[in-house]
């Protein structure tokens, strides 16, 4: 039996950015269900914090029942480690994304291991140069900063796409830690992105070392627009694993 795919977006992104990765599923026969977390996407709520968009993951999981491959990108990390205990998870996938510890969040990641304090992002793009502060603690990004952090393998057509599709998100949701550690007690896999101008490739193989496995693409922060076809790859293999 093939495991339904559950897919968590991160920050500033909605469900609309998994739109190239669930038809290459469904034509595999595999169900996948993109959700948008609070007030993202086509969500008409207001914003959330972490816990906020953890709680939305959980109540998605509730109804999918049993089987899940859960997948995370960047700050969905985040929410699918305090998520991912949930019954309903059979395996984790972390895509760019952040696998905390209790004592981490995502602006401090691996603030604790030696090797990340000589990670250098000397001569790369700095993705924090085009925050731009909203109301009420929102960040929105500045559209030549975001076309160049997150789409840098990505066709000029479809980052132009991208870019209009893009929300403020909140800043807490940054400086929270995940209430649970879900890859400590479920099977995981980490998609390491080694053109990523977003989280430092350095940095996700250093994170990679808390799955329970790897793989590495020669992609930007966004392979489910560059490389939609790897990221379907990976998660048809996982669904259709019976263990």
């Amino acid at each position: 039996m093939k495991r339904t795919v559950a897919l968590v977006h991160g920050a500033w992104h909605g469900a609309w950015c998994w739109e190239w990765v669930v038809p290459l599923l469904a034509a595999r026969g595999i169900e996948a269900v993109a959700i948008d977390l609070p007030g993202h996407g086509r969500d008409p709520g207001v914003l959330g914090d972490l816990n906020q968009d953890a709680a939305r993951v959980h109540e998605m999981l509730d109804r999918l029942g049993g089987g899940v491959v859960l997948v995370g990108h960047s700050y969905g990390g985040a929410v699918i480690t305090q998520a991912g205990n949930h019954g309903a998870v059979a395996h984790l996938v972390y895509l760019a994304a952040f696998p905390l510890q209790m004592d981490e969040s995502c602006a401090s990641t691996a603030a604790h291991e030696p090797e990340a304090r000589h990670i250098t992002y000397e001569g790369r793009p700095n993705v924090g140069s085009g925050f731009v502060v909203g109301p009420n603690g929102t960040i929105t990004l500045d559209p030549v900063v975001a076309a160049e952090c997150l789409y840098n393998r990505c066709d000029p057509d479809l980052v132009r796409w991208a870019v209009a599709q893009l929300g403020p998100q909140p800043l807490i949701t940054f400086q929270q830690s995940p209430t649970t550690e879900a890859w400590r007690s479920k099977a995981s896999t980490y998609a390491v992105c080694a053109d990523d101008m977003v989280v430092h490739p350095d940095l996700q193989r250093i994170l990679a070392r808390r799955c329970g496995s790897v793989v590495e693409w020669p992609t930007d922060h966004s392979p489910f627009l560059s490389r939609p076809e790897l990221v379907a790859d990976l998660l048809t293999a996982l669904a259709t694993d019976p263990g």
